[in-house]
């Protein structure tokens, strides 16, 4: 592949990478809108269900990019919401642990199914190794943005609050 022409596809991956991630934007926003929830709240229940084991509300301030204030309000929305729960840590009973809960409310279930069964077809085009590209793809960009997103708010990535000045999310 000539110079030119690797040039020419790294802008075009970079091009589409933008309106995908403008598109997923929209989409949060439509879930989110259809749940009654604040996106940061739809995106911290999502990745919530991808953690093995209940978080703290620090990890969760950590995940999300907001204070550990900001986090005990966003919890609490969701404890609200019937989303998570809150239990004592058994390793120290000053700290809780947040989890989603055993029967998470229904409409919150049923409002993925379409679009799960829509992103499920999508993969379903692709051989394993494209899929392996696109997964080493998404890990490493997911890398790449979280690290600047710490750079942007004056941190280092794994340090917890914010700098001085800096707006809460």
């Amino acid at each position: 592949m000539s110079n030119g022409n690797r040039e020419g596809l790294i802008a075009a991956v970079a091009v589409a990478a933008r309106r995908q991630h403008a598109a997923y934007s929209l989409f949060n926003q439509a879930m989110a809108d259809r749940l009654g929830l604040h996106p940061t709240d739809l995106q911290c229940v999502s990745l919530l269900g991808l953690e093995p084991e209940p978080l703290t509300t620090g990890q969760i301030a950590e995940l999300t990019g907001l204070t550990s204030g900001s986090a005990t309000r966003l919890v609490d929305r969701l404890e609200r919401a019937g989303l998570v729960e809150r239990k004592p840590d058994p390793h120290d009973r000053r700290r809780t642990r947040v989890s989603l809960t055993a029967r998470r409310a229904p409409e919150a279930e049923a409002a993925w199914d379409a679009p799960g069964d829509a992103f499920a077809a999508l993969l379903a085009e692709f051989g394993d190794e494209e899929l392996r590209v696109i997964e080493r793809y998404l890990r490493r960009s997911t890398e790449v943005g979280s690290a600047q997103a710490a750079r942007l708010r004056g941190r280092q990535p794994g340090t917890r609050g914010r700098q001085p000045g800096t707006r809460e999310g």
